[in-house]
């Protein structure tokens, strides 16, 4: 994840921040004493896979860099109700006015993290990748990517500027298959950039249409059934392309389509139709 820098995650954590708290936590600067210090601790109340740690260790020091923690549990563990992620201490002002911005990221990014944990285990036992998408939230995508990785999935493109995808619109735009595979070459060499290129499919025709141009790295079938990728594959060399599965692939469905050989499997879900995990900051005290 080239993409996954600390001056990026820097810049998201900041404007969350300043969301968040903007000119001041003023509950907390109200009620609780200047000086005063206490501890806490990350509760975990659901079953998943816990992701963000790293992240949370990040936001705590950003917000106060005097604030210790202990952490017992890293990311990609496995968690249950009742086990404790972390310890957190130091100025109780300062666990105040961080703590939501925490739960916040560690929730969905657990969130995300268990449900590409799920359906990656189904088909572990194939050579087939998960890929997620860019169906995710914006202005917080590096983090679920993150999560995404932490589950045991794969990073599909980030973004418009590192792949180019002609998908249906882009053909349906350009006049036909052919004239937007051409211009996508025409466009590369004019710009002197290598990037890579995959096209969507919607059904044999359109396939055989790219087999006839060919000239692109990763073949899209869209909303293909189990037994149409099969006989798409008996088409497509595997030695030039890539190949993937997408488009309403479920839970129920993903092992079909991984035993058809299709290289990849990506799903939308994986970061638009997760569950958070529950997660909570509780103060702690000493009796």
């Amino acid at each position: 994840m080239d993409y996954l820098t600390e001056e990026a995650i820097l810049k998201i954590v900041d404007n969350a921040l300043i969301e968040d708290i903007g000119d001041g936590d003023h509950t907390s600067l109200a009620t609780v004493p200047a000086n005063a210090t206490g501890k806490a601790k990350l509760l975990v109340k659901d079953t998943g896979v816990l992701a963000g740690v790293e992240l949370a260790e990040l936001i705590f020091h950003r917000v106060d860099p005097y604030l210790q923690l202990e952490i017992l549990k890293e990311d990609g563990a496995h968690v249950v109700p009742g086990q404790i992620a972390m310890h957190v201490s130091g100025s109780s002002r300062s666990i105040l006015s961080a703590e939501r911005l925490v739960l916040n990221f560690m929730q969905r990014m657990s969130g995300i993290a268990t449900k590409t944990h799920e359906l990656a285990r189904l088909i572990e036992d194939y050579p087939t990748q998960l890929l997620d998408t860019r169906k995710t939230t914006p202005g917080i995508r590096l983090m679920e990517k993150w999560a995404v990785k932490i589950g045991g999935g794969h990073n599909h493109r980030f973004a418009l500027y590192d792949m180019v995808m002609i998908k249906d619109n882009h053909v349906d735009y350009a006049g036909g298959i052919r004239q937007a595979i051409e211009r996508t070459h025409q466009y590369l060499q004019e710009k002197s950039k290598s990037l890579k290129i995959e096209i969507e499919t919607r059904n044999l025709d359109e396939l055989k249409q790219v087999l006839e141009v060919g000239q692109v790295d990763r073949i899209m079938l869209d909303n293909f059934t189990p037994d149409q990728i099969r006989e798409a594959l008996l088409l497509i060399d595997s030695k030039v392309y890539e190949t993937e599965a997408s488009g309403g692939i479920t839970e129920e469905s993903i092992v079909a389509y991984a035993k058809t050989g299709v290289d990849f499997i990506s799903s939308g879900a994986l970061t638009h139709s997760y569950k958070s995990l529950d997660l909570s900051l509780k103060a702690e005290f000493e009796y």
